[in-house]
């Protein structure tokens, strides 16, 4: 990509981002107290609604049981049980317990530990646990581990192709290398900006898009 073209991309982003702010303000995303309950709660929030992870998440902390070395000697079976409200509660307990086990066993449990690897090794170590996609793994770096790590869901690809700034074709590296080539490698911005994606495509562009009264009609 060109130098003129990474300016056009790049303002064209910015006049996105900046509509969505000024309509729907500062998202605080992502709910959860502590990094490792955001990292339970992107693996949770698989294709299911963020109200029934949260149900999910408030039975492990009613049974005390949202803390790595319980949940990693707890069984699948409890686990599942207990995560019920998430939905595919048997698929999620596994890839739960994946998640824990290279947890436990790579960082020792520990947060801290996980939060100084580099992002490129940790991304690694996520995708390499059964389950973890892209998308899940880089809700990890960004939202548990404050890396400035673009994530890409089907609304940012949907929004981008329909206001011409990506081809169709553009898959996640692809997508998520024109946010990280046309904006400034900012934490703080990506949390943002990708909960602001998420708010207008729920409410306005669906797979059947409802442009009356979008934020970026114009464009």
């Amino acid at each position: 990509m060109t130098r003129r073209k990474d300016r056009g991309v790049h303002q064209k982003l910015m006049t996105i981002y900046k509509k969505l702010f000024s309509r729907f303000g500062p998202q605080h995303w992502w709910p959860g107290d502590i990094p490792f309950e955001v990292a339970i709660g992107a693996i949770l929030t698989q294709n299911t609604a963020w109200g029934n992870v949260v149900k999910a998440i408030n039975n492990l902390k009613r049974e005390k049981l949202l803390d790595p070395v319980r949940l990693y000697h707890i069984s699948e079976k409890r686990l599942a049980h207990l995560i019920k409200p998430s939905g595919y509660f048997n698929i999620k307990s596994k890839r739960l317990k994946s998640f824990i086990d290279m947890f436990y066993n790579d960082y020792h449990a520990d947060i801290g530990r996980m939060i100084s690897d580099s992002p490129d090794d940790l991304r690694e170590r996520l995708l390499s646990v059964k389950g973890i996609g892209s998308e899940t793994a880089d809700s990890i770096l960004l939202y548990a581990c404050g890396y400035p790590v673009f994530v890409v869901d089907a609304y940012t690809k949907r929004i981008l192709t329909r206001h011409g700034i990506i081809p169709e074709e553009y898959d996640y590296d692809d997508i998520q290398g024109i946010f990280h080539s046309s904006l400034p490698r900012d934490a703080s911005l990506f949390n943002e900006y990708h909960a602001l994606i998420v708010r207008v495509g729920k409410e306005y562009c669906r797979r059947i898009p409802r442009c009356e009264g979008c934020p970026l009609k114009e464009l």
